[in-house]
């Protein structure tokens, strides 16, 4: 991306491409997604299907043990691990080991207590993690954690509730500049709605996606989409910018044929084909 704000189209994707998928599903990075709870199980796995989705080669699931054995059965593709039994304790193998294996950490989806959030995303990065993606609970405790503990490589992707919550401030009309404001304050990358900044203030701006998109599980989707271009070895800020393109083309092929009202699953699905206009 240049220094100026500058819409992310399939054209600017085409150019930036993607690493070389290789000829193993080792050569395409390992997804971890660490969420989840018994009121929502779901989460975890649109996250984990969509990180599969848009090319990710290897995908492991650390959930509270209640859902590990019927996560394990709806995603087969996945290797599950269950979460610590307190979410004070720290991560010990196999899933120590999973996690620092991994090209890239998703801590959020589905989780829904603050305490129990603040404390995984805590354990996970004390692992020594390559990239961390946050998101939904995980933001909201984000400003109680030193950013110093986190690893240098964090995306951050909250929808404008969690986006107010990062500014200690209602949002502005500037959304870019709101954006921008987060990724410095954290020193991250951050995707809210299509707008994506870096530290230095780089932006981009992803068109399209409707009202569709604003539907149940849909956070979840776009949190692994990101996730998945990270593991694949996408820089950070066009990981984010790919993720975010993918879901909004994902939204709009959805809206085309049937109008509004589709799931979030049905966007998972639809990942593979948006990606494969860019690559026609």
């Amino acid at each position: 991306m240049s220094n100026q704000s500058e819409k992310i189209t399939p054209e600017l994707l085409r150019g930036w491409g993607l690493p070389e998928p290789g000829d193993s599903k080792k050569s395409r990075g390992r997804v971890m997604v660490v969420g989840g709870s018994t009121r929502s199980p779901g989460g975890v796995l649109l996250a984990g299907e969509a990180a599969l989705r848009v090319g990710a080669g290897r995908l492991g699931l650390v959930v509270p043990l209640p859902t590990q054995l019927p996560m394990g059965v709806a995603i087969p593709e996945a290797a599950v691990f269950a979460l610590p039994e307190r979410a004070t304790d720290p991560f010990t193998d196999p899933v120590r080991h999973e996690l620092e294996s991994a090209d890239a950490v998703l801590v959020g989806p589905g989780f829904d207590d603050a305490d129990e959030t603040r404390a995984t995303v805590l354990a996970v990065a004390e692992v020594g993690i390559r990239c961390l993606v946050l998101d939904a609970y995980a933001l909201g405790i984000l400003p109680d954690i030193d950013r110093g503990l986190l690893p240098e490589a964090l995306i951050l992707n909250p929808n404008e509730e969690e986006a107010a919550i990062l500014l200690e401030r209602d949002p502005s009309d500037d959304r870019a500049a709101d954006v921008a404001e987060i990724a410095a304050r954290f020193d991250a990358v951050v995707n809210c709605y299509g707008t994506v900044a870096a530290p230095d203030g780089v932006l981009g701006e992803v068109p399209g996606g409707g009202a569709g998109l604003a539907t149940s599980g849909s956070g979840d989707v776009l949190a692994g989409a990101i996730a998945g271009f990270a593991a694949r070895g996408v820089e950070p800020p066009r990981a984010a910018a790919w993720g975010s393109w993918s879901h909004a083309r994902a939204g709009d092929r959805l809206t085309e044929r049937s109008g509004l009202g589709f799931l979030a699953r049905e966007l998972v699905v639809e990942l593979a084909a948006a990606l494969d206009e860019v690559a026609g």
